[in-house]
């Protein structure tokens, strides 16, 4: 790999930590102040929100200028929305405020590989920054379960700066605090992130003209025979994914009776799994390969309903680590097969505006709908058996998408598979 993989693997290391430790950060401020529960589940959606509002515009911008500076513009704009939480503002706008600099990060984040990397290496990349990802998310949750623990909590409380008065009095307000000074220090490597010499694509100066570039985008890439099924595939697993983060939370609290804190910890167990299948497809899976692990997907549903039926975390760790596994598994190589099909038709950040906006609104979709139940009472266990049903009843259908295009378009997915194989090929 080349020396600036590395500086961009830790600048997104760092901004991932302080997203996930802000979530839990939220949950327990929307806790402590009494708010109801739909207000909890709906933080997962509202952080989607503008990834799907600004989808025509991100991915635009993120070709416009360096990526690097790129993600340091958006840290600047998640330091805001933590500010904007710490002093008064409601937790659901001011997280939707760090969802829009997250928006913005994610193409230039993930754009960045395809213009520094050839095709056999994206796989392996993906591997990387994705399992750098998932340790992220699971220090990022651990982090913020323990910065509002009441032995940390007190610690960081008792700290009284000299001469400096502030508003800060509480666990979740100690904890978000703390956690501006994480988003700096990404700003820090995103300000070391070489340029790749790819060429700019300046903004138009009509930004509504962005509007049909990205539906002609979003259409060329679920016309193509490999990118409808790597699109489907990964939007559907984070649109799951997204949720079941919050979806465990409120599972441990009713099966095992789990503080935020303790809760956070599982949550962590599963992105440990995640973790371990994504190194594992990045040293195994080929990218012309990722297209036969759809059967993973299928699995991975019919698994979550089973969470039901656990109430010992002696199970239900180990059990957790399984879940991920599968997934990230499966995602890895799908979101590299995802990137290459949408360098090849539309350029990195254009292509990963669009697969940010499907899975991006899949999350907004399913986050709405399970926000809407659970104010009409729907309970942990039956938002699991929903959400394990939608999951293998969308990867079977997406199976035989795929195995319809290999019958009746041979010619065609054989070329994108060639072309998967070959670094000096373009299609």
């Amino acid at each position: 790999m080349k020396r600036g993989f590395y500086t961009i693997m830790s600048a997104q290391f760092f901004s991932s930590l302080a997203d996930n430790a802000l979530f839990v950060g939220a949950v327990q401020l929307l806790r402590s102040s009494g708010a109801p529960e739909w207000q909890q589940a709906a933080l997962v959606p509202m952080f989607a929100l503008f990834y799907v509002v600004l989808a025509p515009f991100v991915g635009a911008f993120a070709d416009a200028m360096p990526k690097g500076k790129v993600m340091f513009i958006s840290n600047t704009i998640k330091v805001v929305g933590c500010l904007l939480m710490l002093f008064g503002t409601h937790p659901l706008m001011a997280y939707a405020i760090v969802g829009l600099g997250a928006a913005a990060y994610s193409p230039a984040k993930y754009g960045i590989l395809t213009e520094l990397l050839p095709a056999s290496q994206l796989v392996k990349a993906n591997g990387w920054i994705e399992g750098l990802t998932i340790a992220s998310i699971i220090l990022g949750v651990l982090l913020g379960g323990q910065l509002v623990s009441p032995m940390i909590s007190s610690a960081l409380l008792s700290f009284d700066f000299p001469f400096i008065t502030t508003s800060i009095d509480t666990a979740p307000e100690a904890a978000i605090g703390i956690l501006i000074f994480v988003y700096l220090a990404a700003a820090w490597f995103n300000t070391r992130i070489p340029e790749t010499g790819v060429s700019m694509r300046p903004m138009p100066k009509n930004l509504m003209s962005l509007l049909p570039d990205f539906w002609t985008c979003n259409t060329k890439l679920w016309n193509d025979k490999l990118g409808q099924i790597s699109l489907s595939t990964t939007t559907l697993f984070w649109g799951v994914s997204g949720n079941l983060r919050y979806i465990v939370l409120a599972w441990a609290a009713a099966a095992l009776g789990y503080s935020v804190t303790q809760a956070s910890a599982l949550v962590g167990v599963v992105a440990i799994g995640t973790a371990v299948g994504a190194v594992a497809a990045s040293l195994r899976m080929r990218l012309e390969h990722a297209v036969k692990l759809m059967p993973l997907g299928i699995g991975m549903g019919l698994l979550v309903i089973l969470l039901n039926f656990i109430d010992n975390v002696w199970v239900a760790a180990p059990f957790l680590i399984l879940l991920g596994g599968l997934g990230g598994f499966l995602v890895v190589p799908m979101n590299a097969l995802l990137q290459h099909r949408g360098h090849n038709l539309m350029g990195a950040g254009r292509s990963i505006a669009v697969q940010n906006f499907n899975e991006q609104a899949c999350i907004l979709g399913l986050g709405g709908m399970y926000a809407l139940s659970t104010s009409m009472g729907l309970s942990a266990f039956g938002a699991i058996s929903a959400f394990g049903i939608v999951v293998a009843g969308f990867m079977w259908i997406i199976k035989r998408w795929h195995e319809r295009n290999v019958r009746d378009h041979a010619d065609e997915v054989n070329h994108l598979l060639d072309v998967a194989r070959n670094d000096n090929l373009h299609g």
